[in-house]
């Protein structure tokens, strides 16, 4: 299984074959970041063939335009997240713009037309919200060291208390406390901003 967090190096290296046009350096990209992309793009969607656009969206944007990602602005990971975001984001905004067009009756009533809008305006960038703070947790999560990932891991999903989590882990409950305290405070970021955490360049 490939590692979660490339080095520098690597992201340097990868971004030069990419400008270079090397078909290989695309698939080991793709190898590498695909999972992220498309759980990223189905938590802020909830549709798979949505997920799956995407992630060939994203992978087309990295291949046609490597020179976007300034790798002294961050690892590759993060750009891609960013891009991922960017593009899930703007599926999300077209898809809910179209249902509210479209109406039950597929026309605005003329009366209650502007109240509606509004509304819906309002019912989409809650949507957006939501999806976003969605996809920064779930990219938190598995972007998060190991140790912290697999307390979390054991502790919510398999419902183990701490002192299982340690027999499990092998570490002390000690250490087991210590890794549940700040895989939550990663966690508790989700909801300081919208994206997962990115930079201008993911335009």
């Amino acid at each position: 299984m490939a590692k979660m967090d490339a080095p520098p190096r690597w992201d340097r290296k990868m971004q030069q074959r990419l400008a270079r046009g090397e078909a290989a350096a695309l698939g080991e990209a793709y190898d590498r970041f695909a999972s992220l992309v498309h759980s990223l793009a189905h938590r802020v969607l909830g549709d798979e063939k949505a997920a799956d656009a995407v992630t060939r969206e994203v992978f087309a944007h990295i291949w046609e335009h490597p020179e976007t990602y300034d790798p002294k602005q961050g690892p590759l990971r993060t750009w891609i997240a960013a891009v991922t975001h960017r593009v899930a984001v703007q599926r999300l905004r077209d898809r809910e713009e179209r249902r509210r067009d479209e109406g039950p009756d597929g026309a605005e009533d003329l009366l209650g037309g502007e109240e509606d809008l509004m509304g819906g305006e309002e019912d989409l960038e809650s949507k957006v919200r939501r999806a976003s703070v969605a996809a920064r947790a779930d990219y938190i999560v598995h972007s998060m060291p190991v140790p912290l990932r697999r307390a979390l891991e054991l502790a919510y999903f398999q419902r183990r208390d701490y002192r299982q989590t340690a027999t499990d882990l092998g570490v002390t409950e000690d250490e087991a406390r210590r890794r549940l305290r700040l895989g939550l405070q990663l966690l508790s970021t989700a909801h300081d901003a919208g994206a997962p955490p990115g930079y201008g360049g993911a335009a």
